[in-house]
């Protein structure tokens, strides 16, 4: 993988691009999660890499993309567009994990026709009606929350909600280890308060799939695909044998599901 960057006023974000020798190839943009990295796609890329064009990144606010003003989903959208535009991409399949999500579904409202499929993990749907006023009362109190543990029982207590094997606790550890306390609970209070504030209604055209870790205990995370694939008919798929970092948990098993999606699109 080739390590870049774009620059705008608001920051320097960081991607990686393992390209094709095809041109043609399909370019696959993953996107993590809330306080991860781009490290959880090492087992994508290694997989996907030979058959497609690979884009990882480091979200705003996270990795080797801080400092970073002004956070938006708005503004991650822009991000990502500059990063293709600056490979000559016209358009890519996007990739995105609980938070990742978030950041994909704003770049197919704000860039719908450079959006081949999207495949959500472990995220949730933009859409008003799934969020009941309880539960954007809850989001809104993450960060004073977070504040109250101590930072290595916080660090220990996010790793193992987001995961069910000891791969997947390791890999999240890893990717927590950069961020201070005080860091890390702002990037939470930040990123929840920007979902809540441009969260809305949205219905794709293109291809979607939705997985899930058969033992995915974030939230009300699994209530929200059940609601979201239920009312949009998008395909559910259960990951067995992982939690809400369910790519990185059972791989093999997540890359040949999303493996037999991409081989169906036209």
């Amino acid at each position: 993988m080739l390590e870049k960057t774009i620059t705008s006023p608001r920051g320097t974000v960081h991607y990686w691009i393992a390209r094709h020798r095809d041109p043609q190839a399909i370019c696959l943009v993953f996107t993590h999660g809330l306080t991860a990295n781009h490290l959880m796609f090492e087992h994508q890329v290694a997989y996907f890499k030979k058959h497609y064009t690979v884009i990882t990144w480091d979200l705003p606010l996270h990795g080797a993309s801080r400092p970073y003003m002004d956070f938006s989903f708005h503004h991650t959208a822009t991000d990502l567009d500059a990063i293709l535009a600056q490979e000559n991409i016209s358009a890519a399949v996007l990739i995105g994990q609980s938070l990742g999500g978030y950041a994909s579904q704003q770049y197919a409202l704000d860039f719908p026709e450079k959006v081949l499929a999207f495949i959500g993990v472990d995220t949730s749907p933009f859409g008003l009606t799934y969020y009941s006023q309880s539960d954007r009362f809850w989001l809104r109190q993450v960060e004073w929350m977070s504040r109250c543990y101590p930072h290595d029982q916080l660090l220990s207590a996010i790793a193992k909600g987001a995961t069910h094997t000891k791969r997947g606790y390791d890999n999240m550890m890893a990717m927590l280890k950069p961020y201070g306390k005080t860091e890390l609970c702002r990037i939470m209070g930040i990123a929840y308060a920007s979902f809540l504030r441009e969260n809305q209604d949205a219905a794709f055209k293109f291809p979607v799939l939705l997985t899930l870790g058969e033992y995915d205990k974030t939230g009300k995370v699994p209530q929200y695909n059940w609601a979201w694939a239920a009312k949009t008919r998008y395909p559910l798929k259960i990951i067995p044998s992982a939690g809400h970092n369910a790519n990185v948990d059972n791989p093999v098993v997540f890359n040949a599901v999303v493996d037999d999606f991409l081989d169906q699109l036209p």
